[in-house]
């Protein structure tokens, strides 16, 4: 019990100031990205999560614009690739995995140095179906699992540059 008392009092803080951190008071603007893919999608499914996990982890909210937003980001999809990645006995594919990634840069209003700028990748397996339909569809959850694990990336890197 003392251990946990002393630990407890160990003096670790947050060095950076309220200011600097993204809160709920702030707003972001996430374009469409830039698509050098083959997914007609992947845009849309990105831009959506970005926007999803920054309000959901660290409270930011939609821009109405470009123009009036705290934060801008500007981003391009590189690549989304998928490929077969294990076989049955028949030699038919069985599971696929489909890797996403994208370039990515977020500056504060009115600066043109960026907070952060790279880029960030994402890999998901998904089954293998004889169904296209089923097929398609495990690829878009596939997709969706992959933007997310992008965006979850983008805020640590983001967290990691404070």
């Amino acid at each position: 019990m003392l251990l946990l008392t002393m630990m407890a009092g160990c003096g670790y803080h947050l060095t950076n100031t309220q200011s600097q951190r993204f809160g709920a008071d702030r707003t972001i603007w996430v374009p469409f990205f830039s698509n050098e893919s083959i997914s007609p999608t992947a845009q849309t499914v990105l831009r959506r999560a970005f926007y999803e996990e920054l309000h959901a982890v660290r409270g930011l909210r939609p821009s109405d614009g470009e123009a009036s937003a705290d934060l801008v980001m500007k981003a391009r999809i590189v690549s989304y690739t998928t490929k077969a990645v294990s076989y049955s006995a028949i030699d038919q594919a069985r599971e696929f995995s489909l890797t996403l990634t994208v370039e990515l840069e977020i500056a504060k209003k009115g600066e043109t140095a960026p907070i952060w700028k790279g880029q960030l990748q994402g890999v998901k397996q998904y089954p293998a179906n004889i169904d296209l339909a089923l097929q398609r569809n495990a690829e878009e959850q596939a997709l969706d699992a992959v933007a997310r694990i992008v965006a979850h990336k983008f805020i640590s890197a983001l967290e990691e540059n404070y």
